[in-house]
């Protein structure tokens, strides 16, 4: 085995991040063990599945808008880098703050064939933030009053 499979192969098989890739139509086609540990579905319920599966209801038709747009465009700004934060599902229900980029996966031709997304879960650095915040607002209201 050579570096690039020995680093393909630790990589689309860790823990740590989600990495799920889609086809043209948003359907899973690959669910690694990180989307496993952060999203609870095991890969056999999550592939085949609509993105759905993690994406609230509330942002579905937001998502999918966006998701078209870069399926007919071949591109996204997330793929150059920069983070996109969102709120997603878990199995349970419960609603986790994830960041991430994506990949775009080309055929044979270089046309868009679906998505590569590379997921964290920062669910307790954004409540972390969240509190901190509402703690400065308060100390900002009292500190008015005085």
């Amino acid at each position: 085995m050579d570096l690039r499979q020995i680093l393909g192969s630790a990589l689309l098989g860790g823990e740590s991040d989600a990495i799920v890739a889609t086809d043209r139509d948003g359907s899973i086609t690959f669910w690694n063990p990180g989307a496993e540990r952060i999203f609870g579905f095991a890969s056999a319920e999550a592939v085949g599945s609509s993105l759905d599966l993690i994406i609230p209801e509330n942002l579905r038709a937001r998502h999918w808008a966006g998701y078209r747009h870069v399926m007919q465009t071949g591109a996204s700004r997330y793929g150059q880098g920069d983070l996109l934060s969102v709120p997603s599902l878990t199995k349970d229900g419960r609603r986790i703050s994830v960041e991430f980029t994506i990949v775009m996966l080309r055929n044979g031709q270089g046309e868009v064939a679906g998505t590569v997304a590379v997921m964290r879960d920062v669910t307790k650095r954004f409540e972390e933030v969240r509190e901190l915040k509402r703690q400065l607002a308060v100390q900002g209201q009292v500190s008015s009053r005085s």
